[in-house]
């Protein structure tokens, strides 16, 4: 079972004992507004899908002094093009805008680079979603490309950026 931990933050994987958090933190207004999920989210279709989840993928918990804070995870994981698609969702509001989420992305790509030897992690992110196009330049990942009218979502079409961090980068 996989536990990365750093300070105060320890990433486990997700457990069917979390699908309610996760129903409750995605159909959360505050937190849904730039996932794109079909909602609202509802236990019963949450555990269809954690029975069935594809095995090239890492899903997470975060959890900050042993509370559960948020979700973070590696979808599409490729070993054969040693790439993944990163994903993070802070769930609960008063966890927020406290470094959790920097500290949890780097530990996540600390395992990519390292145990998974992966050579490149990329995310898809809403253009409008500046904070965490903000955390995801301090970290280091570089902007790839920009996607025009990509995707329609809440009933307009929305853009969305392209960023990417390698192996070598990280270093």
């Amino acid at each position: 079972m996989l536990k990365l931990q750093c300070r105060n933050i320890h990433l486990r994987e997700f457990a069917e004992t979390d699908i309610e958090n996760k129903v409750h933190w995605i159909n959360d207004e505050k937190n849904n507004r730039y996932l794109h999920y079909d909602l609202p989210l509802s236990i019963e279709k949450t555990k269809n899908w954690f029975q069935n989840k594809a095995e090239n993928r890492l899903d997470c918990v975060i959890e900050y002094q042993g509370i559960a804070v948020g979700l973070i995870g590696l979808l599409n994981i490729d070993k054969q093009n040693q790439k993944a698609e990163f994903y993070i969702s802070m769930g609960r509001d008063d966890f927020k805008r406290k470094g959790i989420a920097t500290l949890s992305t780097k530990l996540l790509l600390s395992y990519a680079f390292e145990d998974l030897k992966l050579n490149k992690i990329y995310l898809n992110v809403d253009e409008e979603n500046i904070a965490a196009c903000n955390l995801y330049e301090k970290i280091g990942f570089t902007l790839e490309g920009r996607f025009i009218q990509d995707m329609f979502h809440r009933g307009k079409l929305i853009n969305r950026l392209r960023y990417a961090i390698l192996r070598e980068e990280w270093v």
